[in-house]
């Protein structure tokens, strides 16, 4: 072990941190829109089920694989690997999952972008700053560049601060004021006409929509919202305490993922209800729900805007809570390539984060440069292709190359007992067998 290595200070932090990197818009507007277009309750069900038999084992295996290796993805694979070829594939695998974090931190620092200015935008209002709410509501090159900017300079001063005074200070404070947020506007919204027929056609299951694709719609949101595949999971593992009990703090992530995820969808699916009620429409000609994108940045603002003075407020808040979802999902990302740039030795860990800040900032000019060609390519190739990918190969190689007494040593770090439990009689063989298939069936589905 190398005992240079930074660790979060508490279990808490570890928690905020995990969750932070597990919770984005997936899980506060994709899962919500989803869950409302694919039977409601019908889908929720499904997705706790995937959670457990998908998410969590994957979830194991990476924080397993991290904390036993004490390094970032790269070197981690490679030594599971060996000296041999599966070493050399374990690196180039690793490497895969560094070039996806810096792909999907470059499209998200877009995101993250409108969202801020859409936060900026009724609050200049509010204000009576018109010519500057002008300037942020408008579209543009520039307007989406300096927005983007801003988002990774966010990000990387957080990094840049460390472990302990960047991520887990922040994420111990930004996640605790989510779920405040997120509380405060289901409060309100649920006051407001049309809010209990959204309520019942999220949670309310019609089972007539369950089939073979809203199971695999389901193994997908499962999988994807804890972000397996990106080497965040990794990296935060080796810096976990050997004193945790890994199983217990892996299920905590993962209860605080899927409730976050359970507390949007009390937020979003009754807003949209109450949006159709105030003259919105939200639904497209096939009496469907109209898609998440359109739903983020047409008809929520609509909304707001018919609710008067208190819609500005509320607006204001509610794409306040989606800047937070989508930066405490940045922070750990950029973790990813900072921290094995700077386990090289060559290059500070601050020279590391500034260089790869820079770099994937290009990456992010290159995208809003040739937008319609390749923002979607991105999203494309970082969600649908490379993240199941790598999340099954990652399962493989700690089922398969990671030898038995191996984990059972690291899983007893801070479980002793673990080896009397059904999680240890189970979870080897599922990581080996069933893990590595379940995402390629995602993957094979997409194609």
């Amino acid at each position: 072990m190398n005992n240079t290595r930074a660790q979060f200070s508490s279990r808490f932090g570890f928690l905020m941190a995990a969750a932070g990197a597990a919770v984005g818009l997936g899980n506060v507007w994709s899962f919500p829109s989803m869950a409302a277009n694919n039977g409601g309750g019908a889908f929720l069900l499904l997705y706790v089920v995937m959670a457990f038999v998908l998410a969590y084992p994957a979830l194991m295996a990476e924080l397993t694989l991290g904390r036993y290796a004490q390094s970032g993805v790269i070197q981690a694979m490679s030594r599971v690997g060996g000296s041999g070829t599966a070493g050399r594939l374990g690196a180039g695998i690793g490497g895969l999952a560094i070039l996806t974090a810096c792909l999907g931190q470059a499209f998200y620092a877009i995101v993250t972008g409108w969202l801020i200015g859409f936060t900026v935008t009724p609050l200049l209002d509010v204000l009576g700053l018109d010519a500057w709410a002008t300037i942020f509501g408008e579209g543009g090159f520039w307007k989406d560049w300096w927005l983007a900017c801003a988002a990774m300079l966010v990000t990387v001063a957080v990094v840049l601060a460390g472990v302990n005074k960047g991520i887990e200070r922040w994420s111990k404070r930004l996640m605790p004021l989510l779920i405040v947020l997120m509380l405060v506007l289901i409060g309100v919204v649920m006051t407001l006409p049309g809010a209990t027929q959204g309520l019942g056609a999220y949670l309310v299951p019609d089972v007539s929509r369950i089939d073979g694709q809203l199971v695999v719609d389901a193994m997908g949101q499962a999988f994807f919202s804890l972000s397996i595949g990106v080497g965040a999971m990794v990296i935060y593992g080796s810096y976990l305490s050997r004193e945790a009990s890994l199983p217990k703090t892996g299920a905590q992530v993962m209860f605080i993922d899927m409730g976050v995820a359970f507390i949007a969808g009390l937020l979003i699916v009754p807003s949209m209800f109450v949006a159709d009620e105030l003259g919105v429409d939200i639904f497209n000609a096939a009496g469907e729900l109209q898609s998440s994108s359109t739903l983020l940045f047409d008809v929520m603002p609509a909304m707001f805007a018919q609710l008067g003075g208190m819609g500005a407020g509320l607006e204001i808040l509610f794409f306040a809570l989606l800047a937070i979802a989508a930066l405490t999902s940045m922070f750990p990302v950029l973790e990813v390539p900072v921290a094995t740039l700077a386990e090289t030795g060559r290059v500070s860990r601050s020279w590391a984060t500034l260089l790869m800040g820079g770099l994937i900032f290009a990456i992010s000019t290159l995208i809003l440069m040739y937008f319609d060609v390749l923002f979607g390519l991105a999203i494309e190739v970082t969600i649908t292709y490379n993240m199941p990918l790598i999340g099954a190969l990652v399962c493989l190689y700690v089922g398969w190359l990671l030898s038995r007494n191996a984990k059972l040593q690291e899983l007893r770090q801070g479980a002793p007992e673990i080896e009397d439990t059904l999680f240890w009689k189970l979870w080897p063989w599922y990581i080996r067998f069933v893990c590595p298939l379940l995402p390629l069936v995602v993957l094979v589905n997409s194609l």
